[in-house]
């Protein structure tokens, strides 16, 4: 019995090894591609995609090392469960050994899953640090005001309550308030709420802040790194039209940005004409007002009249 055992601890030593070259061999097959090319060809894991700010990105990052960290261990227990299962196999009458314990095994599924979790509660902290690091001197401050059911944005001179309006794209009813920012800046948002909570959220930035009345102001800094139109949502239920409640971010160049805001406080323009200046639609592109039966209106959208409410 002795003689058997000892023949057979190599063999099982020998598939682990296999198993453990495997997951080596992914891991360098996967060490030749970036985090962001292993994950959009695999449909990012089931994340909305890379985003679009440098703090997106290192979620992003995140998410994918965490999900290829994941198939490794799971392609290695599951290795090992199909090999117990056709190594231990009954192969006839006799009752096989009956081990009380292995303390080997013992101690590497204990050790194992600790520095797993210890791994990835490290990395989360340092992604969530940088996420949330506010810098002391940001390019620009914007600050958000939500109120039922709509947006402010309020282009200000500095931070804190103390600081000034320059200018403001005030949302209603019938027109989409778009939020313009500078790419490749430090965008400060500082927000609050006129009535109950709300919700800033834009998909592509992979990242919401809840806007709370009152004294509590939420800040956190984003830095778009790619120009665009994105939509924008309240991610927090807030009353009966909050589905409705919807803005567009339009990220620019720094130098057309300076330009929208001279549009609009040298200028004395709209924001809609300002958006025209720097060679934008002035009005948003990928949302649209929704019929809230609040009473017959009608908007001007891309151009066209369209009539609600009827």
């Amino acid at each position: 019995m002795g003689a058997r055992s000892s023949a057979t601890r190599p063999r099982a030593l020998g598939r682990a090894a296999g198993l453990g070259l495997g997951a080596a061999a992914l891991l360098t097959l996967l060490s030749g591609c970036s985090l962001e090319d292993v994950g959009s060809k695999f449909g990012h894991f089931g994340w909305p995609g890379p985003g679009v700010s440098l703090q997106a990105h290192k979620m992003y990052d995140l998410w994918i090392a965490s999900v290829i960290a994941a198939l490794v261990v799971g392609i290695g227990v599951w290795g090992l469960i199909f090999w117990c299962v056709i190594r231990y196999r009954k192969r006839g009458d006799e009752l096989p050994v009956q081990t009380r314990f292995n303390m080997p095994m013992e101690v590497l599924y204990t050790v194992t899953p600790v520095l797993i979790v210890a791994v990835l509660f490290y990395y989360t902290a340092i992604v969530q640090t940088d996420v949330d690091k506010l810098s002391k001197n940001p390019d620009q401050i914007v600050q958000i005001t939500a109120f039922k059911w709509n947006w402010e944005f309020d282009y200000r001179d500095g931070m804190g309550t103390e600081a000034k309006t320059v200018t403001s794209t005030v949302g209603s009813s019938d027109v989409i308030p778009i939020l313009v920012v500078p790419t490749h800046e430090k965008i400060r948002f500082e927000e609050t709420s006129k009535d109950v909570i709300h919700s800033f959220w834009v998909p592509e930035l992979l990242f919401k802040r809840d806007v709370m009345p009152g004294n509590v102001r939420n800040v956190f800094e984003v830095t778009v790194d790619k120009e665009g139109r994105y939509v924008g949502r309240c991610a927090e239920l807030c009353g009966t039209y909050h589905a409705f409640m919807n803005f567009e971010m339009v990220a620019v160049t720094s130098e057309n940005f300076k330009k929208f805001l001279a549009a609009k406080t040298t200028g004395g323009k709209t924001t809609q004409e300002a958006l025209v200046e720097i060679g934008e639609d002035p009005y948003s592109t990928k949302t649209q007002p929704f019929d809230t039966r609040r009473g017959t209106h009608s908007w001007n959208q891309g151009g066209e009249t369209v009539a609600a409410g009827k």
